[in-house]
């Protein structure tokens, strides 16, 4: 059985718009087409592969036929960009630059990610379309299909991806030294942790609560005030303005450390967070020049392996 291309890339872009209507006019389409494509092909597959919800949503097997028509388009331009058929005159960008969706955590962004970039090669040119997300949840956009490759704290291979370990970020306990004096003295931290407020990414960070249980030899997590800030930098800046206590990446601790800005809790004591790059089973040379890069960067960059944390 053939998946028509036409009929694959319709599919597509019914996901990525999110709606029949968007679809056709990005496809120069009726609607109606757009419908009566996405028939054929379950047709043709003897499954749905849409939820017809606002926006679109594809089905388990619907997953499957996205991440084909992906690959199929990575495939097709780094076929014209080797063949020399790219057209650099497109009204929406050039069409001769590798076109690359990667999804990766805040802290890596933040941290060492982008220096991995700025060293993958650029003749012919790579554009890349990064997605921010947990590094746990990061391999959901994988099985989706929605993106390429991605930094994730999962070792369990996404199907149709590869993966390969990068290293350890390293995460520190810290807080103001005014910040000590008023909520963790005087005593063990195992004792005054647990009452203490505490800065968080979000609902879904457990970090602070594997440290504190670390502590207390699991039998209780973080304190109750929480303060939600959920991107990297402002993380960084609320334990540095005294709002909580929270568990901060070395590269980023550092400075403050120095300076003396900030404290570590428990000297000698810190989190590892495991990651690794999970990319398609594809053989192009954009994704494997920024794979190598990544790898390269990680290297120097990370911490060498043998521990556990936010995952």
């Amino acid at each position: 059985m053939e998946l028509p291309h036409d009929l694959v890339r319709t599919l597509l872009a019914a996901v990525d718009e999110g709606t029949f209507d968007a679809a056709a006019a990005s496809l120069h389409l009726t609607p109606s087409a757009v419908s009566q494509r996405i028939k054929a092909l379950e047709q043709r597959t003897g499954r749905v592969l849409l939820m017809r919800t606002k926006p679109i949503r594809p089905t388990e097997s619907g997953e499957v036929v996205v991440r084909f028509a992906r690959q199929l388009a990575a495939l097709e331009q780094a076929a014209q960009l080797d063949l020399g058929l790219a057209d650099d005159t497109e009204a929406d960008g050039p069409r001769a630059a590798a076109r690359l969706t990667v999804v990766v955590n805040a802290d890596s962004l933040a941290t060492w990610f982008l220096t991995a970039l700025t060293r993958v090669p650029q003749d012919p040119p790579v554009c890349f379309e990064l997605l921010r997300e947990d590094e746990g949840h990061s391999a959901t956009l994988l099985r989706e299909g929605r993106v390429m490759a991605a930094v994730t704290s999962s070792a369990e291979p996404v199907a149709g991806c590869t993966v390969r370990p990068l290293g350890l970020a390293r995460y520190l306990p810290v807080a103001t030294p005014e910040f000590v004096r008023r909520w963790l003295s005087p005593g063990p931290p195992s004792r005054r942790l647990p009452h203490a407020p505490v800065v968080v990414y979000d609902r879904r960070d457990e970090l602070q609560d594997r440290f504190v249980r670390t502590l207390t030899r699991g039998r209780t997590g973080a304190g109750p005030l929480r303060h939600h800030v959920p991107t990297s930098e402002g993380f960084r800046d609320a334990v540095a303005a005294g709002l909580g206590w929270g568990l901060v990446p070395d590269m980023q601790a550092a400075p403050l450390l120095d300076a003396g800005t900030l404290v570590e809790l428990v000297p000698g004591k810190h989190l590892d967070v495991p990651l690794y790059w999970q990319q398609w089973k594809l053989d192009t040379p954009s994704l494997a020049a920024v794979a190598e890069a990544v790898a390269a960067a990680s290297r120097e960059l990370l911490h060498s392996r043998g521990g556990g944390g936010r995952g």
